[in-house]
């Protein structure tokens, strides 16, 4: 009788370590400009972030007498991708909380790696979002010296609010403005991602699907024809960031082809009702979550 091991399958000797060590790696620009950009307290999160997570996965599977399973990385990269969604001032407390939910209820509760229903790390940030909307929201300008400055908006916030991005398109692109650790660089981002594509981790379906849908979607809806206002809308916020980095999740991601241009349409139309019609100026990772659990269907 064949065994037929959980998600994610990989039809050649790539492994589950392999993976999470080639995204770690394309996740280190966004990291390094992060720090550099936010200063000490984003290093600070970064590091209590994965070293909780993968003490909460020990911990957990200690306790169940469950296999050990941190070496396959896969809670250092939920630990950095939980961080990179943090803006640099959150308490360390509460990036803790964070953590445990992630790695303990989205995903050990439901069985461990290749058993969650959702993103651990955006399931982290929605709790976290939903529960401590103030600190999570709690942004301030860059500062390399570490020391925090006079609160800002966000450039998409700034857009949403007041018709006009509180930055340049050059500076959004740079990631000199205010915004979570992870998500202010697009070109960091963009380094990371083709890096992930060149290694052949992810499939372009879902992030371009996603881009080109949410792009139609945002100008039809907002009845705009300008295209720095889309150009803003693609450089402000997660979009980047959840489109290659957490949309392409194994686990919570369809294994057809047709099933990721599905899969992609629906975070895109979804991010621009959010972003549109939504209380807040983001969207992304609800959307992502919400797409998460039409996998199964899709």
């Amino acid at each position: 009788m064949a065994y037929v091991s959980s998600s994610p399958h990989v039809s050649d000797k790539t492994t589950t370590r392999t993976i999470m060590l080639d995204v770690i790696i394309a996740l280190l620009p966004a990291t390094i400009f992060g720090i550099y950009n936010f200063g000490w307290r984003a290093a600070l999160i970064v590091a209590v972030s994965v070293l909780s997570c993968v003490g909460a996965e020990a911990a957990y599977e200690f306790l169940m007498k469950k296999p050990i399973t941190i070496a396959d990385l896969s809670a250092v990269v939920t630990g950095l991708l939980i961080a990179l969604n943090m803006p640099s001032t959150m308490p360390v407390g509460l990036v803790i909380l964070g953590c445990l939910f992630g790695i303990i209820v989205v995903k050990q509760l439901f069985g461990g790696l290749g058993q969650n229903f959702m993103n651990p790390a955006l399931g982290a940030r929605c709790f976290l979002m939903l529960s401590f909307a103030g600190n999570m929201t709690a942004f301030y300008p860059t500062d390399v010296s570490g020391i925090d400055a006079t609160s800002s908006a966000t450039p998409l916030t700034a857009l949403k609010n007041v018709g006009e991005s509180s930055s340049s398109l050059f500076d959004m692109f740079i990631g000199n403005h205010a915004g979570t650790i992870g998500e202010t660089s697009i070109i960091a981002l963009l380094i990371g991602a083709l890096y992930l594509v060149v290694k052949k981790v992810i499939d372009l379906r879902i992030p371009l699907t996603y881009i080109v849908v949410f792009a139609i979607c945002i100008m039809l809806f907002n009845g705009k024809t300008d295209i720095d206002f889309l150009a803003m809308h693609l450089c402000g916020g997660g979009l980047i960031f959840g489109a290659f980095f957490m949309a392409t999740d194994y686990t919570t991601s369809p294994i057809t082809k047709t099933g990721r241009y599905i899969f992609g349409a629906c975070l895109g139309i979804l991010t621009a009702i959010f972003r549109t019609f939504g209380n807040t100026a983001e969207g992304v990772s609800y959307a992502i979550i919400f797409c998460n659990l039409l996998v199964p269907l899709i």
